[in-house]
């Protein structure tokens, strides 16, 4: 119930259209980022993307364990942008940026370990994974690319 009310929230809150715009992420290089996903990020957020356990919840050390990448998590409800900096700039650097001081990402970056191609191959290998109805409602959060 609580994945359908957000769901109806999201899809009230911004307008359709830029779903019907191209995704940026179309056409990455799906088999790649599969693979780049097995050897950077599997270990961390599982090689189903279903996260480690209570990722909503910080460990004894403060920081919230790796969320889902599958529809279940929150990776859909960012844009492509907000994504791509958290991988390139690690979860640190975005919080710093941001100013939150109340929440501690154990997200390490990986702008030195991989290229912004490689980033944007795990991207849409991540969104390959998820239903359309997932992936309409993420296309909404970019702006429209064509």
């Amino acid at each position: 119930m609580r994945a359908v009310c957000l769901l109806a929230v999201a899809a009230l809150a911004v307008p359709a259209t830029a779903a019907l715009a191209g995704h940026e992420l179309d056409g990455g290089d799906i088999a790649h980022g599969q693979a780049l996903y097995a050897e950077n990020c599997a270990d961390c957020h599982g090689t189903a993307l279903q996260g480690q356990p209570d990722w909503q919840s910080p460990n004894a050390g403060g920081a919230y364990p790796a969320p889902p990448h599958d529809e279940t998590g929150h990776t859909w409800h960012h844009s492509n942008q907000q994504n791509f900096d958290y991988v390139k700039f690690g979860g640190a650097e975005i919080t710093r940026r941001l100013g939150i001081k109340t929440f501690t990402s154990g997200m390490p970056p990986f702008g030195d370990a991989l290229s912004d191609d490689d980033i944007r191959d795990i991207l849409a290998y991540i969104r390959s994974t998820w239903p359309k109805e997932i992936r309409d409602l993420q296309a909404m959060r970019n702006p429209p690319h064509e």
